[in-house]
């Protein structure tokens, strides 16, 4: 790796690594909050649901963060957008510390949420800057570079998964103390961009419109992010008009269509790129299924397992993905894989990787399971932001930001939700099977639906929890004796144990559902190789009289 050579700029270096460190501190805060997902559940009583919706917030808000980050970036200036998120990171801390246990449940429930989802926005508006920024800096090796920008999230995840582990698990700290650390890296990053030049988009150099930057995502690219708008807008309003749910649909369909309607206008009605259109709506899949996941897994895994394990088991993962992300150059100009064979591979890695964790028994199964996963997910996210770069320049920093929003927003109104319904349903029905009269005394009384699916009465989070606290002492019995899941669940009582073993089939089951998303992207990523080959293959295209067109390529790009 040559940076002073492959890049345009004299401070190419650092404003990559500076943009690695901001992602670093959005990597860290979400590590840490998907540790503390069962402490938020005990110590207030959320639902698994409840507690998806919140780690939703910390995905939608990043929407709006990265998408109007993204069409402002080159005219208000990538600083004065650090210096906003900046600013949003502190406040978004002391929102979440306002939580109280003594706090009606309401009150607590809506600080966590609106915290949350503030800190996303803040994440969202770095990565506004960062991707354009990168894939600017690096026009001949973007799908290199943005891997290298990108290892930050997963090395933030390991710096998160560590705190919980060892300050938490270890040591006992509350997670608020846990959860602040992520303020560290905000400070060091703000210092990283103070003062840098920073150099403007291809699209930009060539002083294109913004209607003409829009025309690419166009009509179809619209209504993927309005469909994610009207499903956001309408859990905002439900929350404030919760006497009127029909109200509130209605409205937050309206909002999406006039948003629609104005991205039609500013295009003069095109239909857009329909290749940036599947991407788009491949990008929405792959929100759903690795930062969905990523909310959830330590609790799935720590609670088939140990809670330690499941810490255990997200650092190791995400030190696999910091680790790979350096070798996407290998794997692209080594062993022949395209930007899009690479995705393929990924996507039938991690398929297969979800479904052995839903089957894991031992420490060692699931390290084995997980390895796969993490291998799988790995080339996801920066190498689809590559292909958007290098075959829509004419878009500038629009579609990238776009389709991270819509990767972020897919997974905060999609995936991690989904997810905890997903829990919350399976559950359930096991413990409804197996022992109905437990399920009827441990069940909540208002059911609670997701998207069209049924509604289902969950398990009380809050009698889960004492479960849980419970099974983690009987595990600290048998512990001496070498960890044996059967014989831990064995010192609970009769009831419990049927909750505990509903619990835990449940999350089995959710892992086997999360893995038909990789698969439907697989299928999906086979057409687009099939594509590309029909027309001679994946290569980078250029806009004329731009750093990046005249800038020297490693092999022939094409230039409009």
């Amino acid at each position: 790796m040559n940076i002073r050579k492959d890049g345009i700029a004299p401070n190419a270096g650092r404003l990559l690594w500076a943009g690695f460190v901001a992602i670093l501190a959005a990597g860290t805060g979400f590590g840490v909050r998907g540790g503390i997902l069962a402490n938020w559940g005990a110590e207030f009583g959320f639902t698994g649901a409840e507690l998806g919706v919140i780690t939703g917030a910390g995905l939608t808000g990043f929407c709006f963060g990265i998408i109007i980050g993204g069409i402002v970036c080159d005219k208000l200036g990538y600083g004065k957008l650090v210096v906003a998120a900046f600013a949003l990171h502190v406040i978004s801390a002391f929102i979440t510390f306002a939580a109280m246990p003594d706090q009606a449940r309401t009150v607590a429930f809506n600080l966590l949420y609106w915290g949350t989802f503030i800190f996303s926005v803040a994440n969202g508006t770095l990565e506004a800057v960062a991707n354009p920024l990168v894939a600017t800096l690096f026009p001949n090796n973007r799908t290199h570079y943005l891997n290298i920008l990108h290892a930050s999230w997963p090395a933030g995840l390991v710096l998160g998964g560590a705190i919980g582990w060892f300050l938490g698990e270890k040591l006992g700290w509350h997670w608020k103390w846990q959860l602040g650390l992520f303020l560290l890296p905000t400070v060091l990053y703000g210092i990283m961009f103070l003062g840098q030049h920073m150099p403007k988009s291809e699209a930009s150099q060539k002083g294109l419109k913004l209607g003409e930057m829009f025309k690419d995502v166009g009509i179809l690219g619209a209504l993927v992010v309005c469909f994610l708008l009207a499903l956001f807008f309408n859990d905002i309003l439900s929350l404030l008009l919760k006497d009127a749910p029909t109200a509130a649909a209605t409205i937050a369909y309206v909002i999406a269509g006039a948003l629609l309607i104005s991205v039609g206008v500013l295009t003069r009605f095109s239909l857009g790129a329909f290749l940036l259109f599947v991407l788009f709506v491949t990008h929405a899949l792959l929100g759903a299924v690795e930062l969905g996941t990523d909310g959830w897994i330590q609790n799935i895994t720590g609670n088939i397992l140990t809670p330690a394990q499941g810490k255990i088991l997200f650092v190791f993962t995400s030190a696999v993905m910091f680790g790979l992300r350096f070798c996407a150059d290998f794997i692209e100009k080594k062993l022949g894989l395209s930007p899009i064979g690479i995705l393929l591979t990924c996507a039938i890695l991690a398929t297969g990787g979800l479904l052995l964790t839903s089957r894991i028994e031992t420490f060692a199964g699931a390290m084995l399971a997980l390895l796969v996963y993490a291998v799988g997910k790995t080339f996801f996210w920066p190498t689809m932001l590559a292909v958007a770069s290098d075959r829509f320049p004419r878009t500038g920093a629009i579609a990238i930001s776009i389709m991270g929003g819509i990767g972020m927003m897919s997974a905060g109104m999609i995936g991690g939700p989904g997810l905890g319904y997903a829990k919350d349903r399976f559950a359930s029905a096991e413990l409804e099977r197996t022992a109905p009269e437990v399920y009827a005394e441990y069940k909540v009384d208002e059911p609670k639906g997701w998207l069209f699916f049924k509604k289902v009465s969950a398990i009380d989070g809050k009698k889960l929890g004492e479960v849980q606290e419970n099974l983690k002492r009987g595990r600290a019995i048998v512990e001496k004796q070498g960890f044996n899941a059967s014989a831990a669940i064995a010192t609970l009582s009769r009831e419990q144990q049927a909750v505990a073993q509903a619990s835990i089939q449940g999350d089995r089951k959710t892992l086997v559902a999360d893995a038909f998303i990789p698969a439907t992207m697989a299928v999906i990523y086979l057409g687009l190789l099939i594509y590309f080959k029909s027309i001679g293959g994946y290569r980078p295209v250029h806009l004329v009289g731009t750093d990046a067109a005249g800038a020297a390529a490693p092999e022939p790009a094409k230039t409009v």
